[in-house]
This record gives structure tokens, sequence and C-alpha cells, in this order.
């Protein structure tokens, strides 16, 4: 993992995140997050942010992993929502005081943690950006309507959109795989869009496992898949 955040690097993603819901990070211990993430700090240019995914279910256990990243050495946080949660405001709130001064990105992801963050929850919290994994235009198109924070997409299917449109940046499942091209797309190339279509169609049908198998196939990483027992 540690190899692979550095040839990201490399390749010009001006990020790494470690241990966000395509790396399965709820099936890790805190002592295995904290290993992963000092490896991925260690590979990567200190010039290169290390993002750590902090979401958990409660306030109390996003603020223990918020508190754990930062103190290990990650440059922001990037916060899926609760599950089942009405009101996101408080548990936002609470992460963002223990992060102090380390940057907080709210992660709205309704498929995998529903209902994701309501749009007027967004414009109230205190965060430094959000990532949309929703994969739903519409959406995208209200948050940077009713936002003036920065907003990341999450879905390889909206790149060129996403980009020309004004959003930050994209942190995707895909650019493992792939990061010149949805850099590409991003900067609203469509034909870059489009030959991402093949595999964002193939890695999506068994996700994460089917990106980590391609990946595997490139680059020669691990395979394995870690899931609930």
């Amino acid at each position: 993992c540690a190899t692979h955040g550095a040839r990201l690097a490399d390749a010009g993603m001006a990020a790494v995140v470690v241990a966000g819901t395509t790396g399965e990070a709820a099936h890790l211990t805190p002592p295995e997050r904290i290993e992963l993430l000092e490896a991925v700090r260690a590979a990567v240019s200190s010039a290169v942010p290390v993002i750590a995914g902090t979401g958990a279910p409660s306030i109390r256990g996003a603020v223990d992993l918020t508190g754990d990243a930062i103190a290990h050495g990650a440059d922001g946080v990037l916060v899926l929502s609760p599950p089942n949660a009405g009101d996101t405001v408080p548990y936002y709130e609470a992460v963002v005081d223990a992060a102090g001064d380390v940057p907080v990105l709210a992660y709205h992801y309704p498929e995998v943690s529903p209902p994701g963050i309501g749009l007027d929850d967004l414009v109230r919290l205190p965060v430094a950006g959000c990532k949309d994994s929703s994969g739903d235009p519409d959406r995208l198109l209200a948050e940077l309507d009713a936002w003036d924070k920065p907003v990341y997409t999450g879905s390889s299917a909206m790149l060129s959109l996403a980009g020309p449109m004004g959003a930050q940046g994209a942190i995707l499942g895909l650019a493992n795989l792939e990061p010149e091209l949805c850099a590409r797309a991003f900067a609203g190339d469509m034909q870059a869009q489009r030959d991402l279509v093949a595999p964002h169609l193939a890695t999506r049908e068994r996700f994460p496992a089917a990106l980590k198998e391609v990946v595997s196939a490139k680059f020669a990483t691990p395979v394995p898949t870690r899931a609930a027992t």
C-alpha cells in the first residue's frame, strides 16, 4: 500500500487517501489504521498531503480515529457521515473540534452510509470541504451552487462535468488504476472521460474487490479484500 501511494504521488496525484472506503477501513483495527497511515506517510514525499479516513458510526468513534490519525502524521481527514443520522452537524462539529488546525473533509456517500449529508446540513458544517460520492449530477450542481467551500467528486463517471463546473478536485478509487486518465478527464478532456467508461463499469460490479484485482494486475499490488466475518 505504501509503495502504491508513492507511485500515485509520483504520477502527479495532489494527495493520497489512506483508509478510505476503497480500503475497507471499517474492517481495520485502530492499530492497523495507524500502521497503514505511518507506512504511507513515510513512503510519500512530504510535499504531498496524506489524508486519513476517520468516519465512524458514532461521534466518539470519529473523534478518536481523528485524533489518532493526526497524531500519526495525517495532513487532513476525510470523514464519512454516520449511518441513519438525521442532523449531521453535531457530528462534524465534534470532529472539527478534535482536529484543531488540520482540515476536515465531510464525506457524502449515501450508498454506503445512508442517508448521507443533507444539503441543508452541508451548508452549515464547519468543515474545509466535502467529497461527494453520490454519483448524482443534480446533487453535485446543487452543492456547487449553494456552497462556497471546495467540493470533490468521488465519481469517475462525472469528472468531465465536475471539473469544468467548478469542483475543486476528485477523490477516486479508480485513480488507483488510471491516475493520469482521471486527471485529464477532470480537466475537461472528453475523450479521457470516454476512455474511463470501461474500467469504471468493470470495477463497480464487485467493488472494491474488482478494483483491487485490476490494480493488482497492472501494478502487482496485493489482492486480498478485508471483509467482516
